[in-house]
């Protein structure tokens, strides 16, 4: 079974004194877990695959998120960006051009 659009979710931990920072700090992990959520409330999990991702090195515009087969990259900062992330691209392909990296 092929997904029709996959999303990866940076949900890197680094330790708190690195300068670099890293995703999961930042409340990714949480993130990533609502928007799979939503995705299979929605049963659309079939189609859209939701995946944690290891660093995906834009830790200073994180947390970012990617969706494939587009290569569209994302940073995302609350539930509403999420809500808008999968009403706007993930169901409708219309590009949110105000979280786009």
């Amino acid at each position: 079974m092929f997904f029709e659009k996959h999303v990866f979710c940076c949900v890197n931990k680094r330790p708190y004194t690195n300068p670099k920072g890293c995703c999961s700090f930042k409340n990714s992990e949480n993130l990533q877990i609502e928007l799979k959520i939503k995705i299979k409330n929605l049963k659309l999990n079939k189609k859209i695959r939701i995946n944690k991702a290891g660093c995906l090195d834009r830790c200073d515009l994180g947390p970012v998120l990617v969706i494939y087969p587009e290569g569209v990259w994302y940073t995302f900062k609350n539930l509403e960006d999420i809500d808008e992330i999968l009403n706007s691209h993930l169901l409708n392909d219309k590009i949110v051009e105000r979280l786009r990296i």
